[in-house]
This record gives C-alpha cells, structure tokens and sequence, in this order.
C-alpha cells in the first residue's frame, strides 16, 4: 500500500487493520439494534463507501471479470454474510467463552484449505504458532466463563459457533485466491454486496424493522462501517494479496485483544489474570508465524 511518499508493508498494514477490526465488539456492545441489522447496516454503509472508488477507478475491471472469480467473489460475500449470522446468533445459545473459543479456531480451517485447495504449505513452525495462538484464544475465553459455565453450552450454539468459524475461513481462502487476479476494490464492491444481499434476507427472515432506530444507532452502524468494515476488513482483503492466507488468519486472533484493550479504556472492563496471559499467548502465537512466513519468504517485515 503506497501513499505519495510512504510505502506501507503488508503485515503493518495487517496490524492496522486487526486493530481497527477490534473496534467491532465495542460498537456492537453500544447498539441496542438487533445483531444482524447491525451487520447488514455495517456492511451496507461499507459498499457505499468503496463501490463509488471501485466504479471511478476500476470501472473496466468490471466487464473483465470472468464468471469463475465474479462466483467466487459472492460466495465469499455470502460466506462472510452467514459467518456474522452464525457468530451472533450463538451467543443466544452458547456461553460467551464456548461462542469465542470455537469461532477462533479458523486458522485450522484457513491452515486446511490452504494446503488442500491453494496449496500454500503449512510448515512445522506455522502449524506451532497456530496452535499457540489458539490456545491463548481459548484461555482469553475461559476468562469470561463466569457467566456461563463451558460444559452448560448447548450442541446447537457450539455448532453455530463452529460454522462461523468455517465460514469466515471460507471468507479468507476466497479472498487470498482471487485477490491474485482482481483489484482490492472491485473484489471488495462484489463481496460486500453480496454479504448485504444476504443479510437482509436474514433480516428479512427474522421479522427485524429495517428502518425504525433512533440516530445514535445510524451513527453506531457508521462507525462500525468505517472503523470494522473498510479499516479492518477492506484492508485485510489488500493484505491477502501479499500475505498467506494462514498468516492473516492467525493474526486476527489479535482481534479479541484488542477488543480487550478497548473494552479497558472505553468500557472500564478490567480484564483478569487468564484474560491477561490468554492475550500474551495469542501474541506470542502471532510472533512464531510471522517471523517464520518472514524467514521462509526471505523478506523485510
């Protein structure tokens, strides 16, 4: 990423965005809107933003799609769709600890689907970050088990919460593959349509009012579009040109720290000692794969 005389490297660009994306939980927690309008109006204020630069800058781009990358395109966008769908609806149904410890387990999916489908090599030293990382996403969760114990969470909210995970790893093998051929911002107008189209079906669905929120929300649902949507996830769409798709998916174990440092300042959350020690671990988990990406590619961080 290049301004007029800056250059921007692909993993501070990452760390930029997995922060920005850690904005999320703290707006989410200020809407009193239902979780999947809060989506949809987060990723409809987000296409509205990008669509316009997509359509001034790469408008030829669009007629040269081919059918296979424009199909891919919105499977990721409805991929994306049911990943927040699924995440949020589990809440409803699972304890806080079991929804965010199985949702963080994506970097297994990304890691799978990398070797199976794109053939990106996961090697000894990034499968051990992975599993670092993980591991300190889990005892991040444990932290909040006080207000559901793990093992009363439901099958059901467990298996919303696993398909959440799966689909978001969807979300993130789509976008490092086609990435490779289509521009950031045409990618991102066809995925973030195709997510909005998908959500408010769901809202449809669901009997949810589209349009009956007070302005504080409008503005919640701004944000959460500028801040979340094209800062964190906009630019981690560019960062997956340049970075292995398991990279970037171990790096946005750093989300919940983040959203745990925000919740401190913003929220007067205090985190415990696990919540502390999980988020340690998860940075440590980040660490190993990026330097080892760093030391296989032979490339300045």
């Amino acid at each position: 990423m290049k301004g007029a005389d800056l250059e921007v490297t692909p993993l501070t660009a990452l760390a930029f965005a997995v922060f920005a994306a850690s904005t999320s939980a703290i707006l989410v927690r200020w809407s009193h809107a239902p979780s999947s309008v809060a989506a949809l109006y987060r990723v409809v204020f987000t296409t509205a933003i990008v669509a316009p630069i997509a359509f001034v800058s790469s408008r030829e781009e669009f007629a040269r799609l081919s059918r296979r990358d424009l199909g891919f395109a919105v499977v990721a966008g409805v991929a994306l769709a049911v990943h927040f769908a699924a995440w949020f609806e589990s809440l409803n149904h699972t304890s806080v600890a079991a929804s965010v410890t199985l949702v963080q387990t994506q970097p297994i999916f990304v890691a799978l689907g990398a070797a199976l489908v794109l053939g990106e090599r996961v090697s000894k030293e990034t499968a051990i970050g992975i599993a670092v990382a993980i591991v300190g996403a889990a005892a991040m969760s444990l932290g909040d088990a006080g207000e559901a114990p793990i093992s009363d969470a439901t099958m059901y909210g467990n298996a919303l919460a696993l398909l959440g995970a799966i689909t978001v790893a969807g979300y993130v093998l789509a976008g490092r593959s086609i990435r490779q051929r289509v521009s950031l911002f045409p990618y991102v107008t066809v995925v973030y349509t195709a997510c909005a189209a998908t959500l408010f079906v769901l809202v449809g669905v669901q009997g949810h009012d589209f349009v009956a929120y007070p302005a504080r929300e409008w503005v919640l649902f701004l944000g959460m579009a500028v801040g979340p949507g094209v800062f964190g996830h906009t630019v981690i769409n560019w960062v997956l040109e340049h970075l292995e798709s398991v990279v970037v998916s171990v790096a946005w174990l750093g989300e919940p720290v983040g959203s745990t440092i925000l919740a401190l300042a913003l929220l007067a959350e205090v985190p415990d000692s696990i919540t502390i020690a999980g988020g340690l671990i998860v940075l440590a988990g980040i660490y190993v794969t990026t330097i080892e990406r760093e030391r296989r590619r032979g490339t300045p961080s």
